[in-house]
């Protein structure tokens, strides 16, 4: 839309185009391109909203999921201790393997089950957490953009 001194120039002042430019004060024209600013920057903050949405749900999937393990974990843990309680408590009282020892044997292989388990579910999702980039790259990238254009236009 840049015009060139030569075009302005030659402008038949009875056209509609000249009426309209010769309308169109200087004010005009910085008052259009603060409301095409102002459109810009709306639809800037729109994407930079949406972008932030999408992270806090991938983030908040992947904190209930380390909650999800850190409580097999949990579970694991209190069998464990348990399993370690029976576990002593037998060596303590006998020398043979006896009903409480294979309890606490059963109970030990049970808590060990379950803290591998939470630790693979908090350990797999702590990576994917930390390999998502929680910077809005999409909204970065048109800001950039943006910055170019009005590099050019002005």
């Amino acid at each position: 839309m840049a015009a060139t001194k030569q075009s302005l120039i030659n402008v038949d002042p009875s056209t509609p185009a000249a009426t309209a430019a010769a309308t169109d004060g200087l004010p005009n024209l910085f008052g259009r391109l603060a409301d095409d600013v102002m459109q810009l920057v709306n639809s800037q903050l729109a994407l930079f909203k949406v972008e932030i949405k999408e992270e806090a749900s991938a983030y908040a999937r992947g904190a209930a999921m380390i909650a999800f393990g850190a409580a097999i974990a949990t579970v694991g843990f209190a069998l464990l201790n348990v399993a370690i309680a029976f576990a002593v408590s037998t060596l303590f009282s006998q020398a043979n393997f006896s009903q409480p020892a294979s309890y606490a044997l059963g109970f030990l292989v049970t808590g060990g089950f379950y803290v591998l388990v939470g630790a693979i579910v908090v350990l797999v999702m702590k990576n994917r957490l930390t390999r998502r980039n929680p910077m809005p790259e999409r909204t970065v990238q048109e800001l950039r953009k943006d910055k170019q254009w009005l590099k050019n236009e002005l």
